[in-house]
């Protein structure tokens, strides 16, 4: 699954617009950041290919990552002069994993899921407006799902997404809705918001939400949502791999799986004054 990343070009100065300064922010650390998912998404780039994509100049892209270097954010191979993620990202990234302890206690109930349906078993979080995977369990099969950690995915094509979306207030689901950009992935995508609100409907009635090749063809996902003692949908499980596999013969028998993985999740749910705690 590919990340979208913007292009940056010279900050519009105030006649044209909010600059990062303007804004609140701060502009050499947004673009160091946007190097910092550009690169993360990456199997490897080099420092003129990061340019290139993000429209910066070379010497300032150098500066940037000489700077993630030092400490530790990001690092070079010497012999292809590609840049990577570095161990201090992957650190802070752990961080952020420890912070519920949801991904410790999902992780047994991934791997059960995974061997019960013999497809990729995932864990996912709302993150502004996509899905964040946070772990992961793969199938043995050779053709299969992949959503490394920290992977985003547009809400309304993807299971978890609309698990999410199909239990959210009405009052958020409605802003969400409004403020969503539905992009169209596969013919199957659903890009009119009508459309998309009647298929969240057929989800909450049947407990499951299904990604029907709608981000990438022939592939199929299975989600169903997680609830925290609030009531509140907090992340989502799912079961993903080629349509071929999951075939219209087993849905039942895999969306009840995932459902009662995720029924086990959210029992387990801690309170959110404690989240992080063990941490």
């Amino acid at each position: 699954m590919s990340v979208q990343i913007r292009k940056r070009g010279r900050p519009r100065g105030r006649a044209g617009g909010l600059g990062a300064e303007d804004s609140g922010g701060i502009r050499a650390l947004d673009r160091a950041l946007d190097i910092l998912d550009l690169i993360a998404v990456s199997s490897g780039l080099t420092l003129t290919e990061i340019a290139q994509r993000l429209d910066m100049a070379p010497s300032t892209v150098h500066r940037v990552l000489v700077t993630l270097a030092a400490r530790g954010v990001a690092e070079s191979d010497s012999q292809t002069q590609a840049w990577h993620v570095g161990p201090t990202a992957f650190r802070h990234g752990s961080a952020f994993m420890r912070r519920s302890g949801l991904v410790e206690r999902a992780r047994p109930l991934l791997r059960r899921l995974m061997e019960v349906t013999g497809e990729t078993a995932n864990l996912g979080i709302l993150n502004g407006d996509a899905v964040l995977f946070l772990s992961q369990a793969e199938t043995h099969e050779t053709i299969r799902a992949f959503f490394p950690p920290g992977t985003r995915s547009a809400l309304h094509a993807s299971g978890i997404g609309k698990a999410l979306l199909a239990h959210a207030r009405p009052a958020d689901l409605k802003r969400m809705i409004r403020e969503m950009r539905l992009e169209r992935f596969t013919e199957m995508t659903l890009t009119d918001p009508q459309a998309l609100l009647d298929d969240l409907a057929r989800i909450r009635a049947r407990g499951y939400a299904l990604d029907n090749e709608e981000r990438t063809p022939g592939m199929r996902c299975i989600a169903a949502p997680i609830f925290d003692l609030a009531g509140e949908a907090a992340a989502g499980i799912s079961v993903s791999g080629p349509s071929l596999r999951m075939s219209d013969a087993r849905l039942e028998a895999m969306s009840e799986a995932v459902i009662e993985a995720a029924r086990e999740l959210s029992l387990g749910m801690a309170p959110a004054s404690r989240a992080g705690e063990s941490g």
